[in-house]
Parts: structure tokens; sequence; C-alpha cells
């Protein structure tokens, strides 16, 4: 049986890419975040279906994660995670998208609207790295995840404010994704300790945030034990024209813990006018 995190392969900057494309009408690029065993799929599943009805929904398995190749030699960093995210844009024929990057792929949303901005419509960024910050107990958890169902269910227990989401059945499940061949050696190489350098690294400087002229929306849980909350306000003070929507009672997974209002605030968001909006 076909693995539903299994999309179509694409080849994006010389990588062959598992990607998800579904739906019709304005292109949103979906950005997933770095958990240990993390796909595209995983991240979107309640996501996707919902925006395609009025998007044409792009969502890759970034290079280093999923089912996208992982070339010898390649370099985990920004520079490559940025490139491969054009490539992907290049490799389907668009030329502007609205981004929306969750965690890790919020910095990557942000890398995009910073180096290519002609390529970027709208930004939606969801418990968004990319700004200072002392990494919490719970980041550094999640990348210095070691392999085993124990050690990945406390993870998952970690993202989630509703405990209820979590169960053995998803505990197994991740942890199955996190030990495929390759898997997790290259997200060991991502993310070594001493894992504040990591995060270092996902950092833009501030006047480069200061700049963007995007759109934006930020989206963050209150209760976010891996993010802090104090991201969002940072980012809603330096990018200009941002708003800021914080949900109650809800960890890390705000696209699956609230998956329904998520989806109608992106959609809303992205479907709005502006003066000045750059469509195409």
């Amino acid at each position: 049986m076909t693995s539903p995190e299994i999309g179509r392969t694409i080849d994006a900057g010389g990588i062959a890419t598992n990607v998800h494309v579904s739906g019709s009408g304005d292109p949103v690029l979906l950005l997933h975040g770095s958990g240990p065993g993390v796909t595209a799929w995983a991240n979107w599943r309640l996501t996707i279906p919902v925006l395609a009805e009025d998007f044409t929904v792009i969502a890759p398995d970034i290079v280093g994660f999923g089912y996208t190749e992982r070339p010898d030699g390649v370099t985990y960093d920004l520079d490559t995670w940025t490139r491969h995210a054009v490539g992907v844009l290049d490799s389907l024929g668009i030329e502007r998208a609205h981004v929306v990057g969750n965690s890790f792929g919020g910095s990557l949303a942000l890398s995009l609207a910073i180096r290519y901005p002609e390529r970027v419509n709208r930004l939606v960024l969801m418990g968004s790295v990319g700004v200072p910050f002392t990494i919490t107990q719970g980041l550094d958890d999640v990348w210095g995840y070691e392999p085993s169902v124990e050690n990945m269910e406390g993870l998952l227990h970690l993202f989630a404010y509703d405990q209820g989401l979590v169960g053995p059945d998803l505990g197994r499940l991740r942890y199955e994704a996190s030990i495929r061949p390759g898997v997790q050696e290259a997200f060991a190489a991502m993310f070594p300790a001493p894992r504040q350098a990591a995060l270092d690294a996902m950092t833009h400087p501030l006047d480069a945030i200061r700049a963007i002229t995007k759109p934006t929306l930020i989206v963050h849980g209150r209760d976010d034990k891996v993010i802090p909350l104090q991201n969002a306000y940072d980012l809603l003070h330096l990018i200009d024209d941002a708003q800021l929507h914080v949900f109650g009672r809800c960890g890390h997974w705000t696209q699956l813990e609230h998956a329904a209002e998520f989806t109608e605030l992106v959609t809303d968001f992205l479907q709005s006018e502006r003066p000045g909006d750059e469509r195409k």
C-alpha cells in the first residue's frame, strides 16, 4: 500500500523532491516544520484538502526531510533550504506564491521573502523561528531526538496542548518514519549540539525582517512549549504590514489542534484585497 505521505516526484534544483500538489487558483507554498520523521503530509494533512478548494497547494518535503532525495555531500543550512524551495517553484512553473511556514518553515518563508521578494505574494508565519531567542528546552529536546517509541511519544506530548491528540499509534507511526534509512542521520546532521548555534543559524538580521513589505499573518499557540509566544510579538513589531492571531489552549500544533479555524483564518487572509497587493 502506498503511503499518503508520498505525492509526486519533481526535479527541484537537481534534487528529486517529493511534493503534494492539489487544487487550483493562486499558488500557496506550504513549508513544514523540523520535527523528527516529519513530512509535508504529516504536517499539513488537515490543511491541504481545505486550502485546495480555493488555491493551488504545493507542499514539498524540504531536502533532508521526508521522501525527498538526500544527495551525498549536501550541506543542510538556510542557503540550501532556500534554494530548494525556489527550485520547487521553478520546477512547477510558478513565478509567485503565497508562502505559509510552520516553525522551521517559518524561517524558510522569511528567507524567501528577504532573498526572493519577487517570488512571494503574502506570508503566513506559524509558530515561527527566525528571530533571536534562547533555545527552549522543548526545541532542544526536539532537535536532540534519539530514536525510540518512548522518545517520540514524549515529543508528541510536548507539541500538543490537547493530549488526547497523542496516542501510542501516532507515536509508533512517527517513530517508524524517523528510522527510515538515512532519515535520522540527516536529522542529526542538521541540528548538532550545542543546538543554540543551529537555532542562531536560522535567525535573520532584524533589519532584513523590517524590510519585508509583504502582508503577513502571524499565528501562534499561546501554550507553545517549543517556540516561545514572544517570537510572534517580535515579528509583529518588526514587519510593518503584519497582523497576529494567538490561539488559546493550543501548543505548537496550531494547524492540527485548531485545524478548521486555522484554515479559515489563512483562507480569509490570503483572499482579502489590500491596496498595493502584487497579485498575478
